[in-house]
């Protein structure tokens, strides 16, 4: 039976607001964006922020994939259930953000940095893709100091199962180590997303030193067919690159890790430490004139599959939570 404490999920990432709007092939052009990516702002892409708000009648929407996936396995989780933490600013987007939160029923704890601006993400929607290109401000600058505060470690000790968002990587992985370590020491579930491309390409070391404490990890195929290229694997097939990442070494021996690559509207892959057979989920259909915006998409699919870990639901089920979640979220504009 499932516990009904409060706050039995703990989230960590990089909380931004999304300035989303739909554009076209000109507006990635002048920002050397591709339409279906996620990268970091450099220099060059400092105009497109100021651009989508005043030129393409943008929205202001509560992101950070796995502020996301808070928001959507809180929606499924009876009140109370989720708490997220990261970096934020001292300012008007920190207040918007605080605002969408509280109307999805999330606990936040964030970190304030006086001293930088609350991380912004530019999202252009082009057709059924969107290109993400983050600024991540105060975000970057979460610290260990900020996990390590005895009300916030007190939630970490509470809680049953941790989420962790790949983007993390790149700001403090000493902090994604603590929950690590503290997931494998109580036998507790971690969930980890690979987030994007760039992660296994890039911060491959930080990356690889998580990776025995993986209960579970999310990836799509792009994500996943980086990380067979960045580790020299020399494989290509989806169903071999998921048996691959399941049966890296482990930690905690008394769960066995399990693998997800979700593919757009092909199955989702589960593959299970030990076992040869790569199981295939096909995802609820829905009719193209009702899919609105993929971004969020993935966010959503891990919100709820975390819910079902959350509630000691079978894997077949947490999948099924995923992929009904991420159909409901492509319907909507942002990750909603």
């Amino acid at each position: 039976m499932a516990s009904t404490k409060d706050y039995r999920l703990l989230c960590l990432e990089n909380p931004l607001l999304d300035i989303q709007a739909v554009g076209d092939q000109a507006l990635l052009d002048k920002y050397g964006l591709k339409a279906n990516d996620a990268i970091l702002a450099e220099e060059k892409h400092q105009g497109l922020f100021e651009d989508l708000l005043n030129n393409y009648d943008a929205k202001l929407i509560a992101g950070g994939a796995a502020q996301n996936t808070a928001r959507g396995a809180q929606y499924i989780l009876s009140p109370n259930s989720v708490v997220y933490l990261g970096g934020v600013g001292d300012d008007k987007y920190a207040a918007i953000l605080h605002d969408a939160v509280k109307q999805a029923g999330l606990r936040v704890e964030y970190r304030v940095d006086a001293k930088e601006k609350t991380g912004r993400c530019g999202v252009v929607i082009t057709g059924h893709n969107r290109s993400l290109c983050t600024e991540l401000g105060a975000a970057n600058h979460y610290d260990l100091e900020h996990l390590k505060k005895p009300e916030i470690w007190s939630l970490v000790e509470n809680a049953e199962v941790f989420y962790i968002g790949g983007y993390h990587f790149t700001v403090c992985p000493p902090a994604i180590m603590e929950l690590c370590k503290q997931a494998a020491s109580a036998n507790k579930p971690l969930i980890l997303s690979l987030s994007a491309p760039f992660i296994p390409q890039f911060f491959k070391d930080p990356l690889d030193a998580s990776a025995p404490y993986w209960d579970y990890v999310i990836g799509n195929e792009a994500e996943a067919e980086a990380y067979a290229s960045s580790h020299d694997l020399g494989i290509t097939d989806l169903k071999e690159i998921a048996k691959a990442l399941a049966n890296l070494p482990k930690a905690n021996t008394q769960r066995k890790r399990v693998a997800i690559i979700t593919h757009g509207t092909e199955p989702t892959l589960v593959a299970v430490q030990g076992e040869d057979e790569v199981k295939e989920f096909p995802v609820h259909e829905l009719s193209k004139e009702l899919l609105n915006d993929t971004n969020g998409a993935g966010d959503a699919f891990a919100g709820g599959f975390a819910s079902g870990i959350v509630e000691g639901r079978s894997l077949a089920e947490s999948i099924d939570r995923g992929q009904w979640l991420a159909r409901l979220s492509i319907q909507e504009l942002g990750p909603s």
